[in-house]
């Protein structure tokens, strides 16, 4: 087994860094506008579910 130097280990640190960060992001952008759109509509279903 090949021994693996420093500046492969803080490539690979930061590429994981970026990619999380990245799919935070996407899921932000994503997944949380549709969570309020979908809170709202429930909301708005349960008004009008009461009236």
């Amino acid at each position: 087994m090949p021994q693996m130097s420093p500046i492969w280990w803080t490539t690979l640190f930061l590429y994981f860094i970026i990619l999380l960060f990245m799919s935070n992001t996407i899921n932000y952008f994503i997944y949380y506008p549709s969570m309020k759109k979908k809170y709202f509509k429930l909301n708005m279903t349960s008004i009008n579910w009461k009236w």
